[in-house]
């Protein structure tokens, strides 16, 4: 048989996880004895061997790395399914409410084109609710595939846009944000080369899915926390031109010359029939 279970996809995932059934059952709330069965029990209906087994855990096979990788699709297919029927049925559930939108964008950038397209879209008639959630680096394509989010704002070359409908809204330089009282903060352009090796001052990392890179540099966890450090002389970073919106008086912006640009993209589920996600691209995409 071909059919495999939610529920079962939801072990399978926790344990190839985990690498571990003992860990595995502790995350899913539930005995080992009945988690093994069932890890089993798909195994023999699928034909297939998913999971090396010894002391020390369990590793994956060839075809464990695939269900796997389509698992966690699957799941989040799933997941996403329910929170977007509930938005669409309104806070009380009864279909009748007016319809919501959750627009995922990265904390501190885009702030003039999100001004612009809210504004805008807003003034259309029968314009849904715009709620607007503010995620870390790289974050809004997991949004719009667990469907926290109905549509995100996304920059490449940094968010993959693979798997998703995108429309190009803008696209800009990128400027190094350096502390105001620093010498390289006088300078009209620098380089890549020279924003990442200023001796006494770090490039800024951030979380990647949940992994920091490698580097001196603080690991930054939101916005505020970057533009206080780069004030009291602690780490550089590099944004997009847009980024001098949010500037203080203790920071510098100089461009720099060989960044690659941002392309600036509205980006959604690639099977979306939402009336008003069309309505709100279609508002952006005249901007």
């Amino acid at each position: 048989m071909d059919t495999v279970e939610t529920r079962e996809l939801r072990y399978f995932v926790a344990v190839a996880e985990e690498r571990h059934f003992g860990r595995a059952a502790e995350r899913l709330g539930m005995a080992q004895p009945p988690l093994s069965r069932a890890i089993q029990q798909l195994e023999r209906r699928l034909d297939v061997r998913l999971l090396e087994r010894d002391r020390r855990g369990v590793s994956l096979t060839g075809a464990g790395e695939v269900l796997l990788h389509e698992g966690r699709a699957a799941l989040d297919a799933v997941t996403a399914a329910a929170r977007r029927t509930r938005r669409a049925g309104g806070a009380s559930g009864t279909g009748d409410a007016r319809e919501r939108l959750v627009l995922a964008v990265k904390a501190a950038a885009s702030h003039e084109l999100l001004h612009k397209l809210l504004d805008a879209y807003a003034a259309e008639p029968g314009a849904a609710e715009v709620e607007v959630l503010p995620s870390g680096t790289c974050e809004q394509g997991e949004m719009l595939r667990d469907g926290r989010a109905d549509v995100a704002i996304m920059h490449a070359p940094f968010n993959s846009l693979v798997g998703f409908d995108s429309e190009e809204l803008m696209t800009e330089g990128q400027i190094a944000i350096l502390p105001a009282g620093h010498p390289l903060a006088a300078r009209d352009v620098l380089s890549l080369a020279e924003v990442t090796d200023i001796p006494d001052l770090p490039l800024a990392r951030w979380s990647r899915h949940g992994a920091y890179p490698p580097g001196p540099g603080p690991e930054i966890h939101d916005q505020t926390q970057l533009a206080q450090l780069i004030a009291l002389g602690r780490t550089v970073a590099v944004f997009p031109d847009s980024a001098r919106a949010w500037l203080w008086s203790e920071h510098a912006a100089v461009p720099l010359t060989d960044a690659p640009p941002v392309v600036t993209h509205i980006a959604w589920p690639a099977h979306s029939r939402s009336l008003a996600l069309a309505g709100l691209i279609a508002t952006a995409t005249r901007l």
